[in-house]
Formats: C-alpha cells, sequence, structure tokens
C-alpha cells in the first residue's frame, strides 16, 4: 500500500525517496528507551533555583518541536504545558521532563487521532482543572477539549492568568475560557455550513460551578474573580452554551490538567 501510494505521489509530483526517515523537525532520537508514561513521580517542576543550567536554545528547540506536535497528539499536552514555562531559564530537571516526553512518543508512536464519519455534527465541550497546581505562584491549570461526534478537534492546557480562592472558582474560570473558545468554534463551523443551532454543552464535574454560572446574584465572596469571566453567565442566559454536570471518571478534558 505504501508503495502505491509513494509511486502515485510520485508521479504527481516532483519528488525525491530519502528512504527511511532519521530526522524530523530537526530532532534526532538515538538510543531512546521508550516509556509507556509522560509522567516521572519523582520530578516536581519548580523554579529550581539551584539546579544545573542547560543550553537554553537546545532546550527550546526540543520544547517548539513537541509544541508541534501537540496538534495532533493531545495526550501531550499537559506535559508539554508544563516545560513551557520554563523557556527562561532552563534546568536540567525540566530537560529530563522534555527527553521524558520524547522517550513517551517513540513508545507510543502508533497512537493517533482517528476521525470517523457520523450523522449528528454536534458541538461538544469538556472543560477541568487543577487547583493551585502551579508550585511557583499557586495558580491553576484549564484544560478543555472539543468534540465532534467523538472526534476530538479543539484542545487546551494552560495556566490560568489569577489566582483563585477555591476549586470552584478555578473550575468557573477554566469553564469561561472554554465557553470563549465555544464562541469560536461555532462561527468557524458555520463558515463550512455546519452550524450549530442549539446551545453548545459545555460538561463539568463540579456542581457549585454550574450553579455559580446561572445565579444572577453577584456573589460578594466571588467578586475578587477578573471581571471578564462574568460573561459566562450572559451567555449561558442567551442559549449560547449550557454548562452541564458530569461524573469525574467521564471527563475527557482530565488529561489536560494532570500527569
Amino acid at each position: 500500500m505504501f508503495d502505491k501510494f509513494k509511486e502515485s505521489m510520485m508521479k504527481e509530483f516532483d519528488m525525491t525517496d530519502l528512504g527511511r526517515l532519521h530526522y524530523f523537525l530537526g530532532l534526532e532520537m538515538e538510543k531512546c528507551i521508550p516509556v509507556l508514561t509522560l509522567a516521572d513521580p519523582s520530578i516536581k517542576l519548580d523554579k529550581d533555583l539551584k539546579g544545573k543550567d542547560v543550553d537554553g536554545t537546545y532546550y527550546k528547540h526540543i520544547v517548539r518541536s513537541l509544541m508541534y506536535l501537540t496538534t495532533t497528539r493531545l495526550d501531550i499536552m499537559y506535559a508539554v504545558s508544563l516545560i513551557i514555562r520554563y523557556m527562561d531559564k532552563p534546568k536540567q530537571s525540566y530537560l529530563l521532563v522534555a527527553k521524558r516526553i520524547l522517550r513517551y512518543l517513540q513508545g507510543t508512536t502508533s497512537h493517533g487521532l482517528l476521525y470517523k464519519k457520523g450523522e449528528n455534527s454536534m458541538l461538544i465541550g469538556f472543560t477541568d482543572r487543577d487547583y493551585a497546581g502551579d508550585r511557583d505562584d499557586r495558580k491553576s491549570t484549564t484544560g478543555f477539549v472539543f468534540k465532534l461526534e467523538s472526534n476530538a478537534i479543539s484542545w487546551s492546557s494552560k495556566k490560568q492568568p489569577i489566582i483563585t480562592l477555591s476549586t470552584t472558582e478555578a473550575k468557573f474560570v477554566a469553564a469561561t475560557a472554554c465557553a470563549c473558545q465555544s464562541i469560536w468554534l461555532k462561527k468557524l463551523l458555520k463558515e463550512i455550513y455546519c452550524k450549530q443551532t442549539e446551545a453548545t454543552p459545555i460538561y463539568c464535574d463540579n456542581s457549585s460551578a454550574i450553579k455559580l454560572s446561572k445565579n444572577p446574584v453577584f456573589l460578594r465572596r466571588s467578586k475578587h474573580i477578573d471581571v471578564r469571566y462574568h460573561f459566562l453567565r450572559d451567555l449561558t442566559r442567551d442559549g449560547i452554551i449550557a454548562v452541564v454536570y458530569c461524573k469525574s471518571e467521564d471527563q475527557a478534558a482530565d488529561i489536560f490538567t494532570k500527569p
């Protein structure tokens, strides 16, 4: 099958067969011991002020290549989002985590995305968060994923811009970031003749955050949350989104907030 595909491509385009791939995105892997898990429990990332410095150019080269791979390997999104935070002054501990991701990729080369045709093209979102997971500033991490049918089409793992005082507030901030992405996706889908006529469900495993998104009364204890996040209530009221409860074991965005 591969040979036939190669022959047909070479008939259509000016191509040269260079044989087996040895370099990809400027990276070469030699003597790589593959692993099947991303996280090493013995490594906890922080500023590591006493750690050994490493070549910043080399570190950034690896991280940027991994960032590119997150466009199809959503399972490495969270791990890559962690090592991105330490681009300015990379240490040996950060490089070990980056190389661990490479070893994981080597051991899971058969993993990928499979898109299946379906009759119902309804957009659904899942949002999750950790709480105060960053060891340096105690900010939380937002994770979300959107699906059409069972097909993942958009995902993210990013540190929240503000410090929250409870898991509910952290979840509320995460749900708002997810809602922003849903608006953009709905506009994009409309352009490609896949208009979403109903409120986009955003699944969340925190019932308190769901109540906060529907409560028209501004709570005094929540005033420290930045004002820009409160438009989530308007989106809910106007039927643009619907924040829906789901069990933690059914939370598809869990992999974007935990190792």
